[in-house]
């Protein structure tokens, strides 16, 4: 069994932006059951170099919904503008994410398979990738990154939350 270039990068970023909205309502949850102020969380990172929550949020938006409008150019430059910032905020952009993977169909993201797309980066073309190598070899792993390392920042602050919480919800066989 084969399987398509959308079946490996799609359905599993959704999964774990299921995740991420439900991480975030989790970290708001704790924010007000201890009364602490949203910024003792929205501003936590795991080393001083790191990001903060939000970036990761918008990180793992870029490296799922916003690639695909990116990749039809034929580059990919990062976006750091919008950073979120507040529980509502992160959560829309995760939404957005969502709804924009929603509205693609497997045409076409196998359409984009082939194409030569070029990661740019302060204005210069750092790298060149085929479609699929740009999608799985570099915003996979990055989004995971990223979704991990919100995961972990939560944790470190004592937020209670377990691998499931992470996983959103698994596709299992339905009967």
């Amino acid at each position: 069994m084969s399987i398509s270039l959308y079946d490996a990068f799609v359905p599993s970023c959704q999964q774990i932006l299921g995740g991420l909205n439900g991480l975030i309502d989790k970290g708001e949850a704790h924010v007000k059951e201890h009364g602490l102020e949203d910024a003792e969380l929205i501003e936590a990172k795991l080393a001083e170099d790191m990001w903060t929550l939000p970036w990761h949020v918008r990180a793992c938006w870029m490296h799922s919904a916003y690639t695909f409008g990116q990749m039809k150019g034929g580059e990919f430059t990062p976006d750091f503008t919008d950073v979120p910032n507040s529980w509502g905020s992160m959560r829309a952009m995760t939404d957005d994410a969502l709804s924009t993977l929603d509205a693609l169909t497997p045409g076409e993201v196998a359409a984009l398979a082939d194409k030569t797309i070029g990661f740019v980066l302060g204005g210069k073309r750092l790298m060149e990738f085929t479609g699929q190598n740009f999608l799985l070899s570099f915003n996979q792993p990055n989004f995971y990154f990223h979704a991990t390392t919100f995961y972990d920042i939560l944790r470190m602050k004592g937020v209670t939350l377990s691998k499931r919480d992470f996983l959103g919800t698994p596709r299992v066989l339905t009967a």
